[in-house]
């Protein structure tokens, strides 16, 4: 982490456009983007040293080949450090960042949620070459024992709903397991499994840090207790191929300068919006009642609404972008991102824009009736007015669908 008497006491959001700063030698305000695979060792012999390339210019920002580390890179996990609390090494993908953790701790036995579809295909893979056995996250202890991982995904995905860390962390110590947390959803300043003692922090950096949806990023944040563990990560990196590129790096460093500014409008737009469709569901003359079954989202877990409760103490800043819709058919699941207008009908999330996804479209285990929606920066009324109108036009295709058929009864 880079750490002056000039940054160590600023705020968040001005250790985001600081925290790199003497990185680079280069007086240029914006960072400026290098695409070099390769870096010219010292011209003087007597100062080549076997692995290393320190240039006495800019010592933080020296490099040999970028497969094991590049300028934007490296700036850019200076500023994660900051973010996050401990070291942090990036990766070209969340899922990459979750395979190196899992070869780094080589655990016999893992405990996971439900979660992301895409960390049960690694742990399926790792089960056909060394046999590693997934246990739910809710396992009795007596099957865990010391060097096993209890990876805990909060918020969940898709639903956006939190898990207790307190509660694991200590079920992590009482068996001498690792106590891994899939952060993704709820960046700082929503969220620090840290203050939980947890031993790895994952985030699939492709979403909130990217901000704008367009790279790919996974990210390690190690323990300062474990701090011996990021150069072995880099090593690993550097043999598994992970490493970030470098025009994904200086995309990084473009957006995660506003990532408190987005993350925190984002949460507070999606609580808003969840209240509201909650309420509407409850009234039974509305659209919503008439085509949506349930939301989900950590903002109405009854934890939220208790003051001194376990979630209100984790998420003391918001409870996330993302949620989750049960429509009440699988046909109208289907059809509704077709009818919003402000809302992309995509997959992943954390950009500028709103999503909203049929997440049967790539997770085939989720139920078919889910959507999983990612709010954007777009105004609140705008939201809820789109909502509104595709529920409206959906009821509306039921309702005829309904007269249709009763005439046809008739006949």
């Amino acid at each position: 982490m880079v750490t002056s008497d000039a940054t160590k006491d600023l705020c968040l959001a001005s250790l985001l456009i600081h925290a790199d700063d003497g990185i680079s030698s280069h007086r240029a305000v914006a960072p400026a983007m290098h695409v070099s695979t390769t870096f010219r060792y010292n011209d003087d012999p007597d100062k080549l040293v076997v692995q290393e390339n320190i240039d006495e210019n800019a010592p933080l920002d020296s490099h040999v080949y970028s497969r094991l580390t590049n300028s934007n890179t490296t700036r850019f996990e200076a500023l994660l450090e900051s973010l996050l609390g401990g070291q942090t090494v990036a990766y070209g993908s969340g899922l990459s960042a979750f395979h190196a953790m899992m070869v780094h701790l080589n655990p016999k036995r893992i405990s996971i949620t439900e979660g992301y579809h895409g960390c049960h295909g690694i742990i399926g893979i790792l089960n056909r070459l060394n046999g590693l056995q997934k246990l739910p996250l809710d396992c009795d202890e007596s099957e865990l024992q010391a060097g096993d991982v209890i990876h805990v995904e909060t918020p969940l995905n898709p639903t956006g709903e939190a898990r207790d860390l307190a509660y694991y962390a200590a079920k992590a110590r009482r068996v001498g397991a690792y106590l891994t947390v899939d952060a993704t959803f709820a960046p700082p300043p929503l969220q620090d499994p840290l203050a939980y003692d947890a031993d790895v922090i994952m985030h699939s950096g492709t979403k909130y840090f990217g901000g704008h949806s367009d790279m790919l990023c996974g990210t390690l944040t190690i323990n300062p207790k474990h701090k011996d563990w990021k150069p072995r990560l880099i090593v690993d990196r550097l043999l598994l191929g992970s490493v970030m590129g470098s025009f994904e790096g200086w995309l990084g460093l473009r957006s995660i300068r506003t990532l408190e500014l987005r993350l925190i409008r984002q949460s507070t737009t999606a609580t808003a919006v969840v209240e509201w469709l909650a309420k509407s569901v409850e009234d039974v003359s509305s659209a919503a009642a008439a085509t949506v079954e349930r939301i989900q989202h950590a903002s109405l877990q009854p934890e939220a609404k208790d003051e001194s409760s376990w979630l209100r103490k984790q998420m003391p800043n918001g409870w996330g972008p993302v949620f989750a819709i049960w429509m009440k058919t699988e046909d109208m699941a289907r059809k509704l991102p077709s009818k919003l207008g402000l809302f992309q009908h995509a997959t992943s999330l954390g950009g500028v824009e709103s999503l909203i996804e049929w997440r049967a479209m790539s997770d085939d285990s989720i139920d078919r009736r889910v959507l999983r929606v990612s709010i954007g920066l777009e105004g609140v009324e705008d939201l809820k007015r789109d909502f509104e109108q595709a529920f409206a036009s959906l009821q509306g295709e039921v309702s005829e669908r309904e007269v249709i058929n009763c005439t046809l009864n008739k006949k």
